[in-house]
């Protein structure tokens, strides 16, 4: 379900362009754009300088061609080191499991994208220096055709930031950052959960103080959000206040695009701490009583029921059978169990 439309993107746009980030606040989408045309800068303004060092030198012709393509091929190297360096380092033959640098593998293809993205924007401002040294109707018509063609990737990245900024994570982090011990099966159950694509699928995620279960459900999250999955991040707090509002329909504004009810995935953190706090402090019972209230509990419970779910829970202490009873939960609430899946970060 996809909830950014032109409309959205216009009224996102227009908010990153018109006022001060000076008492707004820096968003994603304005640092994407703030980014691009650090990137137009980094082509433009050198290739204007190497322009002027080198324009009196006896036989050169065309220095302003000399200088934009020169500076754009130092750009191209660059990116090309900072792509393929980590590709290069990867111990062949080695396990990703094993692997020192990466517990989950990145998305190579989507940087690849975004590094090619980057490198139009260079060459976009290393020409345009060019043509304003010496102008040239030719180089001028491949500029043109060079902004037609990195339109799509634009839009793309841009809606991209948007997916990630209404998703309102706590941090930035991607699934390949997360550099924490998992074990193979647990590895796979996290992949097997970004690649579905239905709806009504639980993850308990159990962990102590420092297993990185925030970090590892934020990262899962925000793959699904480069993905266009409408995502929401909120704490089992304020999810709680939440089951006794009304079920709004949102309108396009600078915070929202979409509330919890109306997201494809929903993450609940800080349920119950974990080690060394023991207990349930967020016990089962008391969720469910403030779920399933005398005005809006059926709406609550049909929304939890049917939306995908990744629960950051605490330790699973056997004494208290912790994971036992959030699966209860679960199934009495409608989830039938083949559609929860339990993932320990304790057991590595």
């Amino acid at each position: 379900m996809s909830l950014i439309n032109a409309k959205a993107v216009f009224t996102q746009l227009k908010n990153d362009l018109i006022g001060k980030d000076s008492y707004r606040g820096v968003t994603l989408t304005y640092a994407w754009l703030a980014n691009q045309f650090g990137h137009f800068a980094l082509g433009f303004i050198p290739a204007i300088v190497v322009y002027n060092l080198i324009r009196e030198k006896p036989g050169i012709h065309y220095p302003e061609l000399w200088a934009a393509l020169g500076v754009w091929a130092v750009w191209i190297l660059f990116e090309l080191y900072n792509f393929l360096g980590p590709l290069v380092r990867l111990p062949s033959g080695k396990k990703e499991l094993n692997n020192p640098d990466y517990s989950f593998p990145p998305a190579w293809a989507n940087v690849a994208f975004d590094t090619v993205t980057d490198l139009f924007y260079f060459g976009i401002g290393a020409l345009t220096a060019s043509i304003v040294c010496c102008y040239s109707a030719s180089v001028s018509q491949i500029i043109i055709g060079m902004i037609v063609l990195v339109t799509w990737p634009a839009y793309y990245w841009y809606t991209t930031k948007m997916y990630i900024q209404y998703a309102e994570y706590p941090f930035q982090l991607r699934l390949s950052q997360w550099k924490q011990p998992i074990s193979e099966t647990n590895k796979k159950a996290v992949l097997n959960y970004i690649k579905n694509e239905e709806n009504g699928k639980h993850l308990l995620l159990f962990g102590s103080k420092g297993s990185g279960k925030t970090t590892l459900a934020v990262g899962l999250s925000t793959e699904i959000s480069i993905n266009r999955g409408c995502c929401s991040y909120i704490t089992a707090v304020k999810l709680l206040s939440l089951f006794y509002e009304r079920d709004e329909h949102p309108d396009v504004t600078f915070n929202m695009l979409w509330n919890w009810r109306k997201s494809s995935l929903l993450v609940i953190d800080d349920i119950n701490p974990g080690n060394p706090i023991k207990g349930d402090i967020l016990s089962t019972a008391i969720f469910y009583d403030i779920l399933d209230n005398p005005v809006f509990g059926p709406d609550n419970i049909k929304h939890i029921r049917e939306k995908n779910i990744v629960w950051v829970m605490g330790t699973e202490d056997p004494a208290v059978q912790l994971e036992e009873n959030w699966q209860t939960l679960l199934q009495r609430i409608g989830i039938s169990k083949e559609n929860i899946t339990t993932i320990n970060l304790d057991n590595h």
